[in-house]
């Protein structure tokens, strides 16, 4: 008698089939009375976002007294082109995420060298930070992506609580043509300019300085300064 019991790979099949994607990625929000509401800032969104019709008017952007508060759609970058930083400094802010979705966290932080922003060939470098403790850095240069640390967990970062929140300082400093990601006062990467200067990367550290933030993320900064 022949057995009916279904081949291993048939069942696996059938059940990947039936399972749903848990990576798969959410959709970016438009925010109520969006738009850039703070004198002196700039914004622009990602490409991929540009390509679904959505514009930096899905985002709000306003302060409360002297904190910034954001509302993200579409994942971009902000910036107040008179901030500029050359030679040695140091950028920093303290970011307040105010709910992370455990599952899929979104990432935060700050960006500098940042040059040509408004065009199809910007530069600049961001390190960024997530609510599982784990940040990234960055480079753009136009649509060219190129990453120079790739999502690396790190006990200096404060994970998202029970309700979903963490507070987290990000800082760039720059000494000697090195920039250093620092996390809560701890330098968790220190890179020198063959690794962060290139014709797909930096043009150099120079440049403006500013924020930037992935979809769907309720954050206020407050302390964004350079030194």
């Amino acid at each position: 008698m022949r057995s009916r019991t279904l081949p291993l790979f048939a069942v696996l099949a059938a059940l990947m089939a039936t399972a749903p994607v848990a990576t798969a990625q959410d959709a970016d929000r438009s925010v109520k009375d969006g738009g850039i509401k703070v004198a002196g800032w700039k914004g622009r969104i990602d490409r991929r976002a540009m390509t679904q019709g959505k514009t930096v008017n899905d985002s709000k952007f306003t302060s409360e007294g002297s904190a910034l508060r954001l509302s993200v759609g579409p994942a971009g970058n902000f910036w107040n082109p008179a901030h500029t930083a050359t030679g040695d400094y140091e950028v920093m802010g303290t970011f307040k995420e105010h709910k992370m979705a455990a599952s899929h966290p979104h990432s935060y932080g700050i960006f500098i060298g940042g040059n040509d922003l408004e065009s199809d060939t910007e530069t600049l470098m961001y390190c960024i930070v997530y609510g599982n403790g784990t940040y990234s850095i960055k480079t753009f240069h136009g649509a060219k992506v190129t990453t120079l640390v790739n999502a690396e967990a790190t006990p200096a970062l404060k994970k998202a609580d029970a309700n979903g929140e963490s507070t987290n300082s990000v800082a760039w400093r720059v000494k000697g043509g090195k920039a250093s990601c620092v996390l809560n006062g701890t330098v968790v990467k220190t890179l020198d300019a063959a690794e962060y200067a290139g014709a797909d990367k930096l043009k150099s550290l120079d440049g403006n300085y500013g924020l930037r933030v992935s979809h769907n993320v309720e954050l206020t900064v407050t302390g964004f300064m350079k030194h």
